[in-house]
C-alpha cells in the first residue's frame, strides 16, 4: 500500500507520468471540461472533496513550477483566492522552490484547459475555483 498522502489509483498514475512543463487542471464542479482531455472525476456531493484540499494534495505529491488562474477568481471569491495564495506560498518555502503565478480571463482559461493532459474535477461550488499547474522537476 502506498505510504504518502496521495492514495487515489488514478491521481497517483497521473502524477506518476508528468514530464516537465506538462499541465493538469483541478477545478471546481461546475468547469466544462474538453471532451478530448482525460477527466479525473472525485465530486462527490456539494464541496466534497473541497478545491483547496485538493491542491493541497496533490502539491504534496507533484512538483510545480507555475500556476493559472482565472481573472475573475480574484474578484468574485477572495476568499478563496487568498487561501489559495497562502497554500502556494508554503509550497515554495516547503520546497525552496518558487511558483510562478498567472492569470487569463475565465474564457481564456477555459480554452487552456485544452492543452491539459487531464482535469481533476472536485465537488467544490466556489466560483472561479479552477487553477492549471505547470509541472516542475524535482532537481
Amino acid at each position: 500500500m502506498k505510504k504518502t498522502t496521495l492514495i487515489n489509483a488514478e491521481l497517483s498514475y497521473l502524477v506518476a507520468t508528468l514530464g516537465h512543463t506538462d499541465e493538469i487542471t483541478i477545478c471546481d464542479a461546475g468547469l466544462p471540461i474538453p471532451q478530448h482531455v482525460k477527466r479525473i472525476d472525485l465530486a462527490l456531493t456539494h464541496g466534497v472533496p473541497s478545491f483547496l484540499d485538493t491542491v493541497t494534495v496533490m502539491l504534496s505529491e507533484s512538483q510545480i513550477e507555475g500556476v493559472l488562474m482565472a481573472a475573475e477568481f480574484a474578484e468574485v471569491s477572495p476568499t478563496h483566492h487568498q487561501a489559495l495564495l497562502a497554500i502556494l506560498d508554503q509550497e515554495c518555502l516547503t520546497t525552496g522552490k518558487s511558483i510562478q503565478i498567472g492569470y487569463l480571463s475565465h474564457q481564456e482559461f477555459k480554452q487552456r484547459t485544452a492543452q491539459s493532459r487531464a482535469v481533476v474535477r472536485t465537488g467544490e461550488y466556489t466560483p472561479y475555483a479552477n487553477i492549471i499547474f505547470q509541472t516542475g522537476v524535482v532537481f
